[in-house]
């Protein structure tokens, strides 16, 4: 435990340093810090004894923080939580690497902000405890708002003010539900106590009406940070206006955590809720995977694009969480991790040639692999793997997503029915040939085709006088890790699809006998599989 808190709080020192450090310096030491926090959680990652297991590690008793209140400082990774982590952890040193050349003004203040972003990202995934958890989860939304207000485009307090609200209101309703279930736990204990696995143990246990309202309250706090339609409108504009590594850590971190808080709270803690609203959820899924298509198809801002794009994957990737089988499941949290990759890589390939030429629209931009041929490799080699080309690694994740949906069509004989099926499968794929021919349209205008430039840069009216150069040895080392990463989990998705499974059948484990009761209609206090709480609820109600 003490080194997942030294992979935290190493950040933290790294903003001290550059506190009393020269500007000049402040680029290494959040370059240091970063490296430093990856290296210990790779640390962890190497000495981790539960990959196979999927359990908490290390075990450890709760450090106590506010005793009276059940609060707790205790950390501790699963394998998702420390592969979404160690997502993190890697990206941040190549955000810092890329921002090199474009942040230019309050230089101390800019990497300080970054570094403060990782940690409470980090914290989220790691907290064992809700209170914990909610705290590094909300606290993200600070140093983002800052990063984005200050070093952003034109439009950057708008973009900033519009994300803030969105998702500091949404996590009001999760915090409730968090509040409520430390009550009820209160009640049924004497004691509170804000342990998550505490929580979920109380949580199943309440009759179905209640787990409804838990379950509706904690998905709209994670449905806005997904974002998930129609929660969906402050992403865009804060993916437009934020500094390239902003949106970065944006895609591949922070919008996991709504993904993440719904694998970690909200399936695991409220079964009946989740099989409720699990229609509702997918139907809200398939019109974000739809709806972020067609908009793709009409968008020229290529960052916009990019950022209606994470729409749509992740509206596949709730898809694969609410098939409630194992497949979707390992899906869904599969494409956690590589939609963060793939993603993330675009983003600084539109940022490195935004620095060239200050411009993202794509009808006055285009054919740059005439001038920029080794950018246009990465470029082509990253939306190959966002369009889910087999041997790179979107392919594994899109496919266990939708295969996950077509399976949960209701089967008596398997261990996971559902309400899904087909219908929904087909619906999704529809909106992957969507994404395939966007991203592809998108390469067709600003990578192949004749070369098409902006005819004034800098104040030059002569692009001749301006020479635009291909990617530095400085850009190709903050693309080439992400790339190699791409490749290597397409051709080997085995070692980590062995790690998530037995993740993804703890989170439902709870799931075949609530189906089973709700396909069938049965009043809860009857069902085969009812909880104890349904049946303590229904005696109350008789």
């Amino acid at each position: 435990m003490q080194l997942i808190w030294l992979s935290i709080l190493t950040p933290l020192l790294a903003v001290v340093a550059i506190v009393f450090a020269p500007e000049r310096n402040a680029r290494w030491i959040a370059l240091a810090g970063t490296l430093a926090s990856l290296g210990l959680l790779t640390f962890i990652a190497w000495q981790f004894p539960e990959w196979t297991t999927g359990r908490y590690s290390p075990s450890t008793d709760a450090m106590a923080w506010i005793a009276g209140a059940g609060l707790g400082l205790t950390v501790g990774f699963d394998t998702v939580g420390l592969l979404m982590a160690l997502l993190t952890a890697f990206l941040m040193p190549l955000c810092i690497i890329g921002s090199f050349s474009s942040v230019t003004i309050r230089v101390k203040e800019y990497y300080g902000w970054f570094l403060v972003l990782g940690a409470s990202i980090i914290l989220a995934f790691a907290a064992r405890d809700a209170i914990l958890f909610y705290i590094g989860y909300e606290f993200t939304l600070v140093p983002m708002t800052i990063v984005i207000a200050v070093y952003g485009g034109t439009e950057r307090r708008i973009a900033a003010i519009k994300m803030f609200l969105y998702t500091f209101l949404g996590s009001m309703f999760m915090l409730a539900a968090i509040l409520y279930v430390g009550w009820e736990h209160r009640l049924s204990t004497g004691a509170w106590n804000f342990d998550i696995d505490a929580l979920t143990a109380t949580s199943v246990r309440l009759p179905s009406s209640t787990q409804y309202w838990i379950f509706a309250a904690l998905m709209i706090g994670f449905a806005v940070k997904v974002p998930l339609f129609p929660l969906h409108t402050w992403l865009p504009l804060a993916h437009d206006q934020a500094p390239t590594a902003g949106s970065v850590i944006l895609a591949a971190s922070m919008l996991k955590l709504g993904t993440y808080g719904n694998y970690r709270f909200a399936l695991p803690m409220a079964p009946a809720g989740g099989v409720e609203l699990m229609s509702v959820v997918a139907i809200l899924s398939i019109i974000a995977i739809i709806y972020a298509s067609l908009i793709c198809w009409v968008q020229t801002d290529a960052k916009k694009l990019i950022a209606y794009s994470s729409v749509a994957h992740l509206g596949l990737c709730m898809l694969g969480l609410f098939a409630l089988n194992p497949v979707g499941a390992e899906g869904a949290i599969f494409y956690m991790v590589n939609h963060g990759l793939s993603t993330g890589a675009l983003f600084l390939c539109i940022g490195m040639f935004y620095e060239r030429y200050h411009t993202k629209d794509t009808e006055v931009l285009g054919g740059l692999a005439k001038r920029m041929p080794v950018w246009a490799c990465f470029m082509v080699f990253f939306t190959l793997a966002s369009v889910g080309l087999p041997g790179l690694n979107g392919f594994v994740g899109e496919f266990l997503c939708v295969g996950g949906t077509f399976l949960a069509e209701h089967d008596s004989q398997s261990g996971y029915p559902g309400v899904l099926g087909p219908w929904y499968a087909i619906v999704a794929a529809l909106g992957l040939i969507f994404a395939a021919m966007y991203l592809l349209i998108l390469l067709g205008k600003i990578v192949w085709g004749p070369l098409r430039e902006p005819q004034r840069i800098e104040g030059h009216h002569d692009l001749a006088a301006v020479p635009i150069a291909d990617l530095n040895l400085r850009e190709v080392i903050t693309l080439a890790p992400i790339a190699i990463a791409c490749l290597w989990i397409g051709f080997q998705p085995k070692p980590m699809l062995d790690a998530i499974a037995p993740c993804a059948e703890r989170m439902l484990v709870n799931y075949p006998a609530q189906v089973e009761r709700f396909m069938r209609l049965e009043p809860p206090a009857v069902a085969a599989g009812a909880t104890a709480g349904d049946k303590l609820g229904a005696e109350e109600s008789r």
